[in-house]
């Protein structure tokens, strides 16, 4: 068995927790994509400081978001027990947005499975059945059309967060707005057509970057 990794030096442990907080401020405001370098001139740091603690992109964004991902699947576990489906729903896609209001770097990585992580793609794996669960309830408690599914709710993610990285420096609360919209259609709508596939949400999601 692998030995574990020595616990970093005093000085080390505290240039890696300026570099995630340096980070994730910077991601909080501009996203996934900011370079290596931003990052080190901002925590006034070398680049080979930043690569020796996070030699992989992955690295850094696991180490930044491990927690908050742990959030969102939290609220998935609470809406489910909930004994009205259509208010859990309702409640974990709000509670969701609402942490990805405050870091566009988190909404990114959940509404981007072609830049997520293992971490990112096991939390969806969890969410998945639970949010499935509570859609299937509510279609048999007449709260939702018959064929409604877990990819008509990830088409709602991704609309309104849309909405929210576009307004986001002058309307910061527009994307509640287009939430409540969103549901209302989805709650009333005719639905037509065959059920979408189930792979029909990766594509929403991977797609969406390209």
């Amino acid at each position: 068995m692998a030995e574990p990794e020595p616990p970093l030096r005093r000085d080390a442990e505290r240039n890696r927790q300026l570099l995630l907080r340096t980070a994730y401020d910077l991601m909080a405001s501009a996203g996934l994509d900011v370079p290596y370098e931003d990052i080190a001139r901002a925590a006034g740091t070398g680049m080979g400081t930043v690569y020796r603690r996070f030699p992989q992109r992955q690295d850094l964004l696991d180490a930044l978001f491990s927690e908050h991902i742990d959030t969102v699947i939290s609220f998935a576990e609470q809406a489910s027990r909930y004994d009205d489906a259509w208010a859990g729903l309702t409640w974990f896609l709000e509670q969701q947005l609402e942490v990805e209001a405050q870091s566009r770097g988190l909404g990114e990585l959940l509404r981007s499975r072609n830049q997520a992580t293992a971490l990112v793609r096991r939390a969806h794996e969890r969410m998945t059945p639970l949010v499935a669960g509570l859609i299937a309830r509510a279609v048999r408690a007449g709260q939702l059309p018959a064929g409604a599914t877990p990819a008509d709710f990830a088409a709602v993610h991704v609309m309104v967060g849309g909405v929210m990285d576009a307004s986001r420096s002058f309307a910061p609360d527009l994307w509640r707005r287009a939430l409540t919209i969103a549901l209302t259609g989805l709650r009333h709508a005719e639905l037509s057509g065959d059920p979408p596939d189930e792979n029909v949400i990766d594509h929403l999601y991977n797609d969406q970057k390209r």
